[in-house]
């Protein structure tokens, strides 16, 4: 660096090249809080979240029931459109600040109302913290608006109806998340095809904790071509080339499910054989405080440990923004971007 901290002209010329431009399809905003911006709100609305933050300012939990209870209690702390504005404004100024040109993240209306928000002010909240940090920035992001399977079909629909009945520029997708092992995915057909018709991008969680038989009736009753997660149809060959023909996209989050225990390390996870088959995958954070990881990491330990080239992540990025819930405009600018820093 030079006497004023910036980084000199060879040092910066290898930064950049070996800097990828990244782009995510899964992240949960409220597993997204940061524990010092969670701490900060708790102490503003006196509530006590002692019981998941360590005093290394860490989230602490140790099973899927105390994970779910953690992210729970913390998004308690958010109750006002500001509040969730500052929260979408700092996740996606940390996803740009680790080269990020594009996020989506899943919007939950189900949390919006246990904060006694509307669905439209909890929606305008984010979507203020989106713009002010594309202002600042330049990342652009978009939302995808969740059921939760194990409130059954019914809240699903009623999710669906509330996000078709109040359309927003920024929520581009639906999508279903939750405990996959309650529900079938026929008992959703009704909501996805409400929002298809709708014209919102289409995704469900599947092949996570449910076998290769959650992810082909997504792929059956629900219509969708993105899956969250979907690693788990490495267990079945002929599914690896369903997904290969029919050009599912997979939001594979390797982080998380080394977290949840789904694979014990990282080598052993299927994501390298997915890519080999054919299969398009991305990578993505899921709930990065949470689980100890963000964006970047994901990007950097998934290389380092399948030996991926700058050209293989370049890969996953562009595979990303093909799948992504935006518009052709905003794809092709995001594109311009992407190949400005191949040649960088």
């Amino acid at each position: 660096m030079d006497a004023g901290g910036q980084r000199t002209g060879d040092s910066e010329n290898m930064i950049n090249k070996m800097s990828v431009p990244k782009a995510e399809l899964h992240c949960h905003i409220e597993g997204a809080a940061p524990p010092s911006l969670v701490l900060r709100l708790a102490d503003k609305y006196q509530i006590d979240v002692s019981s998941i933050i360590n005093g290394n300012g860490k989230y602490v939990w140790s099973d899927f029931t105390s994970f779910l209870q953690a992210y729970d209690l913390a998004s308690s702390v958010f109750k006002t459109p500001a509040d969730y504005a500052l929260l979408s404004e700092t996740y996606f100024r940390m996803l740009s600040a680790e080269g990020a040109i594009y996020g989506e993240i899943f919007v939950s209306p189900d949390h919006a109302q246990a904060a006694g928000l509307s669905y439209r002010s909890y929606v305008e909240g984010l979507a203020a913290g989106i713009e002010r940090a594309k202002e600042e920035t330049g990342i652009e992001g978009r939302m995808i608006a969740i059921g939760v399977r194990h409130f059954g079909a019914a809240s699903v629909e009623r999710v669906a109806k509330e996000v078709i009945g109040n359309p927003h520029p920024l929520v581009t997708g639906f999508g279903l998340a939750g405990d996959e092992r309650e529900g079938h995915p026929a008992n959703f057909a009704k909501a996805f095809r409400m929002a298809g018709e709708a014209g919102l991008g289409l995704t469900a969680h599947a092949g996570e904790f449910g076998g290769p038989d959650s992810i082909v009736a997504a792929l059956e009753f629900l219509r969708v071509k993105r899956l969250g997660h979907g690693v788990r149809a490495i267990e079945d060959k002929e599914l690896v080339k369903r997904l290969v023909d029919e050009s599912v996209v997979l939001e594979v989050c390797p982080g998380s499910n080394l977290a949840l225990g789904v694979y014990s390390v990282l080598r052993f996870h299927p994501i390298n054989l997915l890519r080999r088959a054919g299969v398009r995958v991305t990578l993505n954070s899921d709930d990065p405080p949470f689980f100890h990881t963000t964006l970047g990491k994901e990007y950097a330990s998934v290389s380092k440990t399948f030996g991926w080239s700058f050209e293989d992540q370049m890969e996953i990025t562009r595979n990303a923004i093909a799948a992504a819930f935006c518009d052709h405009a905003t794809k092709q600018r995001l594109l311009v971007r992407l190949d400005s820093a191949a040649v960088s």
